[in-house]
């Protein structure tokens, strides 16, 4: 799962796929061995040229990364300040094969065993034991990727849990009575207590990325393997995690080295990184295929090249010119759709380059920090989020800003692709959710409450825990006048913000909008205490979030458990928790309902308008697959005659 500004990324296009993993839900725990079955997507989709042309070997493919956005960590163990999809799967995953890759070059988001350097994991004893196996692959030093680079990885989660974006209290590793090697090739995984193959296999298994043993050291100089991290029955080997996770964390802050340290050129993905530069424009990372790639297909690109841009308007003005063979079309710069169009009947384009639709698997929202000294106490008040929701005019920013392109969030199961699984709370008032947009409703859930409008600002004038009071920890005076930390760079994220200052100061809430960079915003994401310094945040918008991994299915222990550390907001909630670790086990619908039910109408964050990208390629460029959860896989792509 990760955080995402996705106005601007390389979404995916058809979503058949993500209804088939929902279709199938979360499988129930058996008493008799199995591997998790893969639901079926759809044929691939692609909006670049038709793979039936003559192919052409070699050649660089010039790429857009999304506006005001750097690559900043290489590392697969990466911390919450630095997660995010471009990161990962748009960059890590190309070098780093994780244990199970998801998704392909179509429309999927199931996992895909063939790209993966692991065999389907086998599950027996009751759903309490997970046998994996390796595949015999090769590192780019000619080195197996074998089972001790999964214990490595492992090792690290035991001893650095709170590091790790992912990690979620009593989930992995916590949830594991023990693991060891059994042979050079195969892990055995013992589990405390019964899960879900399905879901073990997509939200856990998923974490994990086997490391090789050239990082398992804690200086430049030393020896393979001296770290004693990835030993299998060392009794200090946590201890010993700590010094190697320190060192590998601080190579990896050093980004200006990503091209030229030999730790990150030992590779067992497709690409290896040639060229790497901190810019905020131009040509910024480059990729070569890694000849000892055990995988297929092979790359047939020469050259894998990204491109930075500070804003929206300087990457269109490269894909009209010429000078990007994929990209993005800013929405400001496509006419309106209406009436279910989805793309445009026209390509402001022209014959140069070919046109998809780019949907996520994922929603959209901000964080309120419900641990702030000052407003905490306000955002944990149900009544004070009720009314920051119906101040939301997703219909409206649809039309006004998104032009068409987008469709309401209203709650934390995707509503594209359409499921079983979304429930039917999430589709009232034409998609809003419970909570439709209505600034008189809002203004009278804040007066009735204890809050009087003074000098166009709600002022708590009735603390206390009454009914008609402001709530518990709400002192008078208080006032709901909050700061949102919004992401720059892209023009109609600009404008839908500019609409919710507007229709929030209508019912008294003032909003003080502060652009900021997408990487610092997510520097100050992290949970927090109230007593931190770095807990005096009040907003922060980037964007939303996809359900592209660690977890591939939306269970939100990730993000709305509490303890979770990507719960950047600090909610907590004890029977938000009991739904969650319930869809952990069981296969029922009504319990997945009833998750999805309470976190609708619980609002942790406040839900945004959500949309789909327009996506356009070069008609010289084929087989550029997309699918809904950002997975890029350029060994699939050629040039054609």
């Amino acid at each position: 799962m990760f955080r995402n500004r996705r106005r601007s990324r390389m979404a995916r296009t058809a979503v058949a796929g993500a209804a088939a993993l929902l279709a199938v839900g979360i499988a129930a725990c058996s008493s008799s061995t199995s591997t998790p079955s893969s639901p079926s997507s759809s044929s691939s989709s692609s909006a670049s040229a038709s793979s039936t042309a003559a192919a052409v070997s070699g050649g660089t493919a010039r790429f857009a990364l999304p506006s005001g956005f750097t690559l900043s960590w290489i590392f697969p163990y990466m911390p919450l300040t630095s997660a995010n999809e471009y990161n990962a799967e748009q960059f890590q995953m190309l070098l780093y094969r994780p244990l199970y890759m998801f998704g392909n070059n179509g429309p999927s988001v199931d996992v895909n065993y063939p790209l993966s350097p692991a065999n389907a994991p086998v599950y027996s004893d009751g759903g309490k034991t997970v046998t994996i196996t390796m595949k015999d692959w090769k590192w780019s030093n000619g080195e197996t990727v074998d089972a001790s680079d999964v214990i490595f990885w492992l090792n690290m989660m035991k001893a650095e849990p709170a590091n790790y974006y992912g990690y979620v209290p009593g989930l992995l590793p916590d949830n594991l009575a023990s693991y060891s090697a059994t042979d050079a090739n195969t892990v055995v995984l013992h589990l405390k207590s019964a899960v879900s193959s399905i879901w073990f296999t997509y939200n856990q298994l998923a974490e994990i990325t086997p490391m090789p043993k050239a990082w398992d050291v804690t200086s430049a100089s030393a020896a393979a393997s001296s770290g004693g991290c990835a030993a299998d029955t060392a009794a200090d080997k946590y201890a010993k995690c700590k010094a190697v996770w320190t060192f590998l964390t601080a190579q990896a802050k050093n980004v200006k080295t990503y091209a030229t340290n030999p730790l990150w050129a030992v590779v067992d993905g497709p690409w290896k990184v040639s060229s790497f530069s901190t810019a905020a424009s131009g040509p910024v990372t480059s990729f070569v295929p890694n000849a000892a790639y055990s995988g297929s297909p092979k790359p047939q690109l020469a050259n894998l090249t990204y491109y930075a841009y500070t804003d929206d308007s300087a990457e269109y003005t490269a894909l009209k010119t010429g000078q990007l063979d994929a990209g993005y079309i800013p929405p400001q710069d496509l006419p309106p759709v209406t009436n279910g169009q989805v793309l445009p009947s026209t390509n402001p384009l022209g014959s140069s380059y070919n046109l998809s639709p780019a949907y996520s698997f994922g929603i959209q929202y901000f964080y309120i920090n419900f641990n702030n000294p000052t407003l905490g106490p306000a955002y944990r008040q149900l009544y004070v989020r009720q009314a920051m929701q119906e101040l939301i005019d997703q219909e409206g920013m649809i039309k006004s800003v998104d032009r068409g392109y987008g469709y309401p969030t209203s709650g934390g199961v995707p509503t594209q692709p359409k499921s079983q699984w979304v429930p039917s709370v999430q589709n009232a008032n034409g998609g809003q959710g419970p909570y439709a947009f209505s600034i008189s409703n809002a203004t009278s859930l804040l007066t009735s409450h204890g809050w009087k409008n003074v000098g166009g600002v709600m002022t708590c004038q009735s603390p206390g825990t009454g009914a008609n009071q402001c709530g518990a920890g709400v002192t008078a005076g208080t006032k709901l006048s909050m700061t949102m930390d919004y992401a720059t760079g892209i023009r109609f994220f600009q404008e839908e913000v500019a609409v919710m200052k507007s229709d929030m100061g209508q019912a008294g809430i003032q909003l003080n909008l502060v652009p900021q960079s997408f990487n610092t915003i997510i520097g100050e994401s992290a949970p927090c205490k109230p007593t931190d310094a770095g807990c005096k945040w009040e907003i922060l918008n980037f964007g939303g979030w996809n359900f592209n991994g660690p977890g591939f299915e939306p269970t939100g222990e990730s993000l709305f458990a509490t303890g979770a550390s990507s719960n950047s907001g600090s909610y907590s909630d004890a029977t938000m928790d009991k739904l969650i670790n319930l869809t952990h086990t069981s296969s029922s619908l009504s319990v997945f309902q009833q998750y999805g039910t309470y976190l609708a109408q619980q609002l942790p964050f406040i839900w945004t308008p959500d949309f789909y990208s327009v996506w356009a390629v070069s008609n010289k460029l084929a087989n550029v697959g997309f699918n809904p959860l950002a997975t890029l896989l350029p060994e699939y792509w050629n040039f054609t005659k």
